[in-house]
């Protein structure tokens, strides 16, 4: 039975993986397969398995609304040049790929991540590391890999709050788990800016000197690393867990900025590679575009999605109103999916887009063919996501079933943990992470798992709060990973069909990270 239990995670890895299908094809397969085994094996009920699939086409709607307006911002700023803008502000900061791939992606990415979530900081820093001339692949794998480390606090601590109301809500507890989570990725998150700038050279930069290319810019990228993990506990200790993904990145990026500009622990030489067609912005003969009005509409997007989150008036107005939330499918209260549409990151990115066209060219004569052309763009997409959908939708419901087993997810929770109760420490991340594989969201891997993570440290005699906490990283390390936020990420960057090469080279990083955190584990309970 447990092989039954694990064909969702198994077969994904397997057909995109190894066989390297699109995710069209293989995630289709995977979910043929897991709704037959469910209904043979867990004797899922076909109206369980009929209320899924409309949940699942439900659920894809606010995923593909989001990736809409992610690529409606940057088709507008293509067209008013604002990308070349901003290719030479950062050009101006450093033309370093090494030092921009961290500023995009680990620190704007993350601050992204600290006011949205929802896998957007990926469709919003891979189309940004393309435009200063990253390899697209670089650019989705990048953009992935960054978005895990702030991802246990995205959405204003949405994976605490949410994901942990099963175990506890009561805030002094919470503050305590998130404090946790700082303190055991306080090493190994700080370690996060120097493995993209590793991954960067191993696999995409000249093959001369790559190990060299690489400790040039290490005491920099510890330097980043450390004082986003510092700033992350602090913010964690003395302000709470709501606001350590943005107050960690704006801090650390005001230091990177800072350290760039004087030059300290930077080599003199720099990589600068990029791809063969890319030509660097240069100055005009004209008056260029104001730097701040060429970022507007993203400085637009955070002030935006952190009102839409702190000001507790305007989150009333924006969750109460065109609020297309689908609940009790099929008469089932636990099979619901929401979509509120006015407080979604993909109203915000398609409201700022249209704010900053106007800002940037006092019309809005672009807007609707541009918004044509990136609809049009998306129905590969959107089929992939339905199907991968399909698959976690059945897998996740399948504790309505007819032969009184626990859920697909949970028995396989229940079963590693028979075996592995003795190691959880270093077992807990993983399983975070297999939720997040699946599920697509730190804050659904944490809300499905938290119960058995605080039952099984329990019995192990363990700190249930170090291992909430691994459980917390460990979901947020499955973003690399997560086939739906790969599906994403591809479509925005046109590299639809290469959805197992992507995962093949995520993989590695993704179980590194929570190998680490499980070792991390056992150094942190030895100390408290």
């Amino acid at each position: 039975m447990i092989l039954v239990a694990a064909a969702a995670i198994i077969l994904p890895l397997i057909l995109l993986g190894g066989l390297n299908l699109p995710a069209t094809r293989g995630m289709g397969i995977s979910a043929v397969v897991v709704i037959i085994t469910s209904y043979f094996f867990w004797h899922l009920p076909a109206t369980v398995i009929l209320a899924s699939l409309l949940q699942a086409f439900h659920k894809a709607l606010p995923i593909l609304w989001i990736l809409f307006g992610a690529l409606l911002m940057l088709n507008v700023l293509r067209t008013t040049g604002a990308i070349t803008r901003i290719n030479q502000g950062f050009h101006a900061i450093s033309a370093d790929m090494r030092l921009q791939a961290v500023l995009v992606t680990f620190l704007f990415g993350g601050l992204i991540e600290g006011v949205s979530g929802f896998g957007t900081p990926a469709m919003v820093t891979a189309p940004l590391l393309i435009a200063l001339g990253f390899p697209a692949m670089a650019a989705v794998i990048l953009a992935l890999v960054a978005d895990s480390t702030p991802a246990a606090f995205g959405a204003v601590g949405t994976p605490l709050t949410v994901g942990l109301s099963n175990v506890t809500e009561k805030p002094h507890l919470l503050n305590l788990i998130g404090v946790r989570t700082t303190q055991l990725d306080l090493f190994v998150g700080a370690l996060m800016p120097a493995a993209l700038i590793l991954l960067l050279i191993l696999w995409f930069g000249p093959r001369e000197h790559r190990l060299r290319q690489w400790l040039r810019v290490l005491p920099w990228s510890l330097l980043i690393g450390f004082v986003y993990s510092g700033l992350a506990l602090l913010s964690a200790w003395l302000i709470g867990y709501e606001f350590v993904s943005i107050i960690a990145p704006l801090g650390t990026l005001l230091v990177a900025i800072i350290s760039i500009r004087f030059h300290w622990l930077l080599p003199t030489h720099q990589l600068a590679w990029r791809v063969r067609n890319y030509q660097a912005p240069a100055e005009t003969s004209t008056q260029p575009m104001p730097l701040l009005v060429a970022w507007f509409p993203y400085l637009l997007v955070v002030i935006l999605l952190l009102l839409s989150r702190t000001w507790h008036g305007l989150q009333q107005v924006l969750t109460r109103y065109a609020n297309l939330s689908w609940n009790h499918i099929l008469g089932f209260s636990t099979i619901n999916s929401e979509w509120e549409l006015l407080y979604s990151p993909g109203t915000i990115l398609a409201l700022a887009a249209i704010i900053g066209l106007f800002v940037q060219t006092r019309t809005f004569k672009p807007l609707l063919p541009t918004a044509k052309k990136v609809t049009g763009s998306m129905g590969g997409t959107a089929l992939a996501l339905i199907v991968t959908l399909i698959m976690v939708q059945v897998f996740t419901n399948s504790d309505l079933n007819q032969a009184n087993l626990p859920s697909m997810p949970m028995y396989i929770a229940k079963f590693v943990a028979t075996y592995l109760a003795g190691i959880w420490i270093f077992m807990a991340p993983f399983l975070g992470q297999l939720g997040a594989f699946v599920t697509g969201s730190t804050t659904v891997s944490t809300l499905t798992f938290a119960q058995i993570q605080a039952d099984i440290g329990q019995t192990a005699q363990l700190n249930q709060n170090v291992i909430l906490a691994a459980q917390l990283i460990g979901a947020a390390a499955g973003n690399m990973i997560c086939v739906h936020n790969i599906v994403a990420v591809s479509s925005v960057v046109g590299l639809n069909g290469q959805e197992g090469a992507i995962l093949r080279k995520t993989l590695l990083p993704g179980l590194a990270y929570a190998g680490l955190i499980g070792i991390s584990g056992y150094v942190l309970l030895a100390l408290i």
